[in-house]
């Protein structure tokens, strides 16, 4: 194909496809894979597959292969891992070659897609930004540079400069939303903490032995003495 081609460069003097620009976690590592080790069975579809438009307007050459199969129907991501396929590379040991006139690292290629890549999205910003035209009051500016918050209600301005009213009603509703949140997370823990303790009664605390009650002791009264008089003499 001619004219300008992505995910195509040169590791050494060996062609490969890059699948991923940046390794996870590695952004000085690449995988790809080395084109002549493929059979004309991945080969062929794999090429064919950079040259569309969705080969090309992929980020990574893994999302299109992804939904890319093999002449007998397998997908060409899985194979190439399945197969040991895939190589770990530095990007700076391999050089791209998007044209046959044109030739640069790819650590320097990445480099410069993530700078477009924040300047598109500072761009966007502004431009939401700019679109009441003129002054802005400080809090619409505060607030669209902190973007949309979780469950926040849109706040009408009012008329004061920071829309204090507004704010604080909104405050409020995030407060309150926050409490019937901790509240539900407070029941479902306690829920789940009596089901562990049926599965497993051994992680129940231990309930305290209450102490025997000690029984007073008994005292005996002795009855009264009966004095006898002469009527109980003479009955």
């Amino acid at each position: 194909m001619a004219g300008f081609l992505r995910h195509i460069g040169k590791h050494g003097d060996r062609k490969v496809a890059v699948i991923f620009r940046e390794v996870p976690g590695e952004p000085h590592m690449c995988l790809v894979t080395y084109t002549e080790l493929l059979n004309q069975n991945m080969h062929d579809p794999m090429m064919k597959c950079i040259e569309s438009d969705i080969g090309q307007a992929s980020e990574n050459l893994a999302d299109a292969l992804n939904r890319t199969h093999t002449r007998d129907g397998r997908p060409i991501l899985q194979v190439l891992h399945g197969e040991g396929l895939l190589k770990k590379v530095n990007t700076e040991q391999v050089v791209m070659t998007p044209q046959s006139n044109t030739k640069i690292k790819l650590h320097e290629l990445n480099k410069i897609l993530d700078e477009m890549k924040q300047g598109e999205d500072a761009v966007r910003k502004l431009a939401e930004m700019d679109k009441s035209m003129g002054m802005q009051s400080p809090g619409d500016v505060v607030r669209k540079m902190r973007g949309p918050q979780p469950g926040a209600q849109p706040v009408v301005g009012s008329g004061d400069a920071l829309g204090d009213a507004a704010l604080a009603q909104q405050r409020l509703q995030q407060a309150t939303k926050m409490e019937a949140e901790a509240k539900g997370l407070l029941a479902e823990a306690q829920r789940l903490t009596q089901e562990a303790h049926g599965l497993n009664p051994a992680l129940a605390p231990k309930k305290a032995k209450a102490k025997k009650a000690v029984a007073a002791p008994v005292i005996e009264t002795p009855a009264p003495k009966v004095r006898k008089t002469r009527a109980n003499v003479s009955a």
